[in-house]
């Protein structure tokens, strides 16, 4: 099949860019120092492309993610690197075969977890994200209760995100130092071997987590991209042009095919007018037609991809792999 054979609005991911982010972070942050995050690809076949550069464990945001990584062969080591009460899913992942940490920062998800058959968890703190994590300095209160209802704390979780949104770089790494100040108070306080940290835009600033939690670097979005040179984005929407007016252009593919929390999309040569349930409409730089394909460029890959039950690898315009966005889902 060729890319121009594909219905659309279609999920596209440049083979050779994946494959040469991939490079890129394997040589960066070989081995256990990355532990990728798939909440930013959903995707099993993904996953194994990371594990075979040498990132055998994985970071996961849902039940859902945690439990397809395990059914897929790729439960060497994985992180829910988020707080759940939800006794039937924490029992799933307890029964699932394969090694789960889990994220605790309360009295009430210490239980949850030890209730389900959990056995290992991490204390998630705040270190300046106002999300989940508990304060600093009641780390160790948590990592106690844990142990006392017979749990292994492997050590400490505390998310930078913040500085997500910060564009200097100098500044960037000085919020992250800040932050991981506070995790490493807390770590103190919790002892452990892993201090798990990071995004993609501080995986070549945070010098002090063991393993950094990267998600975007695989498949890159407009957002992160200037923060983090070294990726190229790899995915896009493919749209094709349904109407013609002058001045502007439609295409099919709106809110419904794209995440636009970070913002509108780009697009190569058109300036994006109007993003709607299922139209995006553009002011191109030269006539475009009817039938004419496009390249929509998301501003967030992790929720774009979350529309989309498929991706589609291409090397040029050959469609060499169809990937099912297997771990959409809660």
């Amino acid at each position: 099949m060729k890319l121009g054979d594909l219905a659309t609005p279609a999920l596209v991911v440049d083979g050779p860019t994946l494959d040469a982010n991939l490079a890129t972070m394997a040589a960066a942050c070989p081995g256990t120092r990355c532990r990728p995050h798939v909440k930013a690809h959903k995707t099993t076949a993904l996953a194994r492309r990371q594990a075979e550069v040498g990132h055998p464990g994985f970071t996961a945001a849902t039940a859902r993610e945690v439990l397809g990584l395990a059914a897929a062969g790729l439960g060497t080591d994985l992180l829910l690197a988020n707080e759940t009460v939800d006794a039937a899913r924490l029992a799933a992942i307890a029964r699932c075969g394969a090694r789960v940490t889990v994220a605790v920062d309360s009295d009430a998800t210490v239980d949850a977890a030890a209730a389900a058959g959990i056995r290992e968890v991490l204390v998630d703190v705040d270190v300046g994200l106002p999300r989940c994590g508990c304060p600093p300095d009641d780390a160790g209160r948590v990592a106690a209760r844990a142990r006392a209802a017979g749990l292994e704390v492997r050590g400490v979780m505390g998310y930078e995100g913040q500085v997500t949104i910060v564009t200097d770089r100098d500044e960037r790494a000085a919020v992250t130092e800040q932050a991981m100040a506070l995790l490493a108070r807390a770590h103190d306080a919790v002892g452990g071997d892993v201090v798990s940290a990071g995004a993609t835009v501080t995986y070549d600033l945070n010098t002090y987590a063991t393993e950094i939690q990267a998600g975007s670097y695989a498949l890159m979005d407009s957002a992160f991209a200037p923060m983090a040179p070294a990726f190229r984005p790899a995915l896009w929407v493919e749209a094709t042009i349904i109407s013609v007016s002058p001045g502007w252009a439609v295409a099919d593919c709106g809110l419904k095919a794209l995440g636009m929390d970070h913002g509108p999309p780009t697009v190569d040569g058109a300036r994006v007018l109007v993003v709607s349930d299922e139209h995006l409409t553009i002011r191109p730089d030269a006539p475009v037609r009817v039938g004419e394909r496009i390249r929509v460029w998301p501003a967030h890959v992790d929720p774009t991809v979350a529309y989309h039950e498929r991706m589609e690898v291409v090397v040029g315009e050959e469609v060499v792999e169809t990937w099912p966005v297997d771990l959409r889902g809660w």
